[in-house]
């Protein structure tokens, strides 16, 4: 039997932070979905087809990892694709706590599926998303926040140059 696991976000963008865990993961498990939700309440600075195409572009060097946009519940996504694991990764105590309720309800609806829960490595442990966006668009640099693929989308989305 083989596992499929899938690791699950938003990724407006992808940062360095995600890109260590689909690595990570990648290693873990013969195949990897990175399943990128659509989300709307979110308010997405990038459109899905958008945030697939980053994230495509940062991960060219793993041959086992497909990257698929969704929209729905999880538990949906991963039993269409054949998905007994589910990838998270957890910075803080507030993610482990909010990340075990979630995955402790996808199991009540999904009785196979499990989660991972992974810790970033510690030189990511502090990126989010919304703080690169955040630092993105008050002119910081960014070439240590997301994949060099996704520098230059990133800052024309902000109407920034690149130097």
């Amino acid at each position: 039997m083989s596992v499929i696991a899938a690791y699950s976000g938003t990724f407006d963008p992808i940062t360095l932070g995600h890109n260590d865990i689909i690595h990570r993961a990648a290693r873990m498990f013969p195949k990897l979905i990175v399943a990128v939700g659509s989300n709307i309440a979110k308010n997405p600075k990038f459109s899905l087809e958008e945030r697939c195409e980053l994230i495509r572009a940062a991960v060219t060097d793993l041959a086992n990892v497909e990257v698929v946009g969704f929209s729905g519940l999880v538990v949906d996504f991963a039993k269409e694709h054949g998905v007994t694991v589910l990838v998270r990764g957890v910075r803080t105590v507030g993610d482990v706590e909010y990340e075990k309720q979630m995955a402790v309800m996808n199991r009540d609806l999904y009785p196979q599926l499990d989660t991972v829960l992974l810790a970033p490595s510690p030189e990511f442990a502090h990126l989010s998303s919304s703080l690169v966006r955040e630092l993105t668009g008050l002119g910081a640099p960014v070439k240590k926040l997301v994949p060099k693929a996704v520098i230059p989308a990133l800052l024309a989305r902000f109407g920034r140059k690149a130097r």
